[in-house]
């Protein structure tokens, strides 16, 4: 029986549906919009976030600086889909395995020194089977060393808002200094998904086949990916699982069902099926509990507004991005979103310049407030321009 069997059994004996099934039954009885209080968790630090509004959860100790172990290999993966993307490097790049990654122990991919792989399979390594020799090898082609390649590890967390955070190797190898927080790697995990989401597909394999058996030189048996949930729950697509003494047992894991991407980090459990189990009740729990609501569209004109002394008079205003706002369920419909523009406008004004803010209310709470900004540039209109709309704001504001 090969890992997969293995592993693939061992998830049938001891499936977490119950979990899923106390919090649904708890749930159907509640009136719409009572949301009952967050699961409790058997872990050191958590956090649940909606992926598409950023609303977070349910949260615990989420800014605790913890060990990682092996989800730091999500950043070492980010930080290499940002070369791909950027073109400094590409898939079919043949990566000369050093001697310092062949000699990486814990989990592998069981690559050899001198051996030429490709990229593509490096980050197969990395990120399905959690190879710590892939992801020394992969630093080594990205950045020189392991230590110049987790320079660009910090500055890229620095860039992804990530405070808590500090690497100094890319496999999560227990190092003194070496920490992240559940609510960074939570900002991580959701950058990998919207980032780069052409290799996002890679954290939902199952499985992953490299090297030979070198007495047999037979095909070495698929290697599983550590994350169970993979195989127990069908809304789950990654993301990556990490373990060491000192971590404990950690997981991020995300999840996509009715258009609404969930995303969980739990960190310092007991047990694989413990970072499994726990994940599941805050999935379940943000899945039956909230909804999201789509306010208005990024990039798109809401309204136009009046502009001084411009080469035009009307400004198209609106917001950057998506307003995505997560409420408790049942109230979607009670949302209601008003435009607040500054007065007096004047040119010139650049797009993407605050003019004003969009708020989203239930009842009289604010549950969500959001920049509204020029789309378009306006720029300073003509002397006469000028001129005549001082005229007309000076008689205007006699009347007013």
């Amino acid at each position: 029986m090969n890992q997969t069997a293995r592993i693939s059994k061992r998830l049938a004996a001891s499936m977490i549906g119950a979990a899923m099934l106390v919090v649904s039954s708890m749930a159907s009885a509640l009136p719409a919009g009572l949301i009952p209080a967050p699961p409790k968790v058997a872990a050191k630090s958590y956090i649940l976030l909606d992926a598409d509004s950023g609303e977070i959860l349910a949260e615990s100790n989420s800014d605790e600086a913890m060990p990682p172990a092996s989800l730091t290999k999500m950043m070492t993966a980010y930080v290499v889909e940002n070369e791909l993307a950027s073109g400094n490097i590409s898939r079919n790049d043949l990566v000369t395995v050093s001697e310092k990654a062949w000699r990486m122990r814990g989990s592998l991919m069981f690559i050899e020194v001198g051996e030429k792989v490709t990229v593509s399979d490096l980050l197969k390594g990395v990120i399905i089977v959690s190879g710590n020799d892939a992801s020394v090898a992969l630093a080594e082609y990205v950045a020189g060393s392991e230590d110049a390649f987790s320079q660009v590890m910090n500055a890229t967390a620095q860039q992804l808002g990530m405070e808590n955070s500090h690497f100094k190797n890319a496999s999560g190898w227990p190092t003194k200094g070496h920490y992240a927080s559940a609510r960074d790697l939570a900002k991580l995990s959701r950058a990998i998904i919207y980032d780069h989401p052409e290799y996002y597909d890679i954290y939902n394999e199952r499985e992953f086949q490299y090297g030979v058996n070198k007495s047999t030189g037979k095909p070495l048996n698929p290697q599983p990916n550590r994350n169970t949930l993979l195989w127990t729950n069908p809304d789950v697509d990654g993301l990556k699982t990490g373990h060491t003494d000192a971590a404990g047992y950690c997981l991020a894991a995300s999840a996509k069902k009715d258009d609404r991407r969930l995303i969980a980090v739990v960190m310092g459990t007991a047990s694989e099926r413990a970072r499994a189990n726990e994940t599941q009740k805050l999935l379940t729990y943000g899945f039956r509990f909230f909804e999201n609501v789509e306010v208005n569209r990024g990039g798109v004109a809401l309204e136009q507004v009046r502009v001084w002394k411009g080469d035009r008079d009307q400004l198209s205003v609106g917001l950057e991005k998506d307003l995505v706002v997560t409420v408790p369920r049942g109230r979607g419909k009670d949302v209601n979103a008003t435009m607040s523009v500054e007065s007096d406008l004047e040119a010139p004004i650049q797009a993407g310049q605050v003019v004003g803010s969009v708020i989203v209310k239930i009842d009289d709470e604010i549950v969500e407030e959001k920049p509204l900004i020029a789309l378009e540039d306006v720029q300073e209109g003509g002397f006469f321009k000028r001129l005549w709309d001082g005229i007309v704001r000076f008689f205007m504001g006699l009347f007013s």
